[in-house]
């Protein structure tokens, strides 16, 4: 899998589900030419940007190495797309790439526990983790919820040419095509405004 610095991209956080928006990291599958976690430092971007963890905790992490845990990540990834995919299209996921997804939620939910915000009550995790950790765990777990969820049925592909985001449909008709009308909406628009002109030319 071809990986780049991508010190300029910014995230797009519109899917609708936070594990979609981690699997959207990368784009045009399957040679990922759109790789958006092409570092650890790009992975903990955006675990920063996602609200996940703290600049302080990324700081200390960068100073400990990351060892192998972006060849970890890219492959939990994928099995995430892959299942995602597989349900978007009607088609039965792969237990290999389950069992990915298992192995992480393995990891993940005895780590999992409840913490206070403001007057209530809320979803944590054990401060032991690694940042790393933090950042996997809680994708792993939107992950789960998403699969066995009432929300699959609205779990989408978008159908842009080169484009391999997922995109959860709350349209009102549950007939949105395009994981944004301003980026794919609008290039397949052009594409058939130019068939048009040719084929009237």
């Amino acid at each position: 899998m071809k990986t780049k610095m991508s010190d300029s991209h910014s995230f797009s956080f519109g899917s609708g589900a936070l594990c979609l928006d981690f699997v959207n990291t990368c784009g045009d599958r399957p040679q990922c030419s759109e790789e958006h976690l092409g570092t650890v430092e790009d992975l903990l971007r955006w675990g920063a940007e996602a609200g996940l963890v703290s600049g302080d905790e990324t700081n200390r992490f960068l100073h400990t190495g990351g060892g192998g845990v972006l060849q970890e990540t890219l492959a939990f990834r994928e099995a995430v797309y892959a299942v995602c995919s597989a349900l978007a299209d009607g088609r039965v996921p792969d237990r290999r790439e389950l069992a990915v997804i298992n192995s992480m939620l393995h990891v993940a939910l005895p780590n999992l526990e409840l913490g206070v915000r403001g007057g209530g009550c809320c979803w944590g995790w054990s401060d032991a983790s690694t940042v790393s950790d933090r950042v996997l765990w809680p994708v792993a777990r939107s992950a789960a919820d998403l699969l066995t969820g009432d929300e699959i049925e609205q779990l989408r592909e978008c159908a842009g040419e080169g484009c391999s985001w997922l995109f959860l449909d709350r349209s009102r008709n549950h007939r949105r095509k395009w994981c944004s009308m301003s980026s794919c909406g609008n290039r397949a628009k052009a594409r058939r405004h130019y068939a048009r002109s040719k084929s009237e030319g």
